[in-house]
């Protein structure tokens, strides 16, 4: 499969150490997870994730990326926000290994890898 195609499908792509992931986030939600992928109007794919933290002074992005390092086992310096800092969808770069990264993700949204 394609670079292009595999970020067709799934909204995380691969980086020189690591991946990208791009995120729809919910703030003030009932519960800190993951929802699944969902499709955008321009045809994105997106990884749905809440937070019960508020919008506020980087509190739910925070939440965020503390969600990512508890689900995915890795510490919290391998999680970074790279774009979105104010904006609902969100870009988050993951730090180690592609593939082991990208199963995680996958078994986490409930797709297939």
């Amino acid at each position: 499969m394609t670079a292009a195609a595999d970020s067709a499908e799934h909204p995380w792509i691969a980086a020189p150490d690591g991946l990208v992931v791009t995120v729809r986030l919910t703030p003030r939600g009932e519960r800190d997870g993951f929802d699944g992928i969902e499709r955008l109007a321009d045809g994105r794919a997106v990884l749905k994730a809440r937070v019960r933290a508020a919008p506020t002074e980087g509190e739910a992005n925070a939440a965020l990326t503390g969600l990512f390092a508890k689900s995915l086992k890795v510490p919290t310096r391998a999680v970074a926000l790279v774009a979105g800092d104010t904006a609902r969808i969100k870009r988050i770069k993951l730090t180690g290994d592609a593939a082991t990264l990208a199963a995680a993700l996958a078994r986490l949204s409930g797709v297939s890898s």
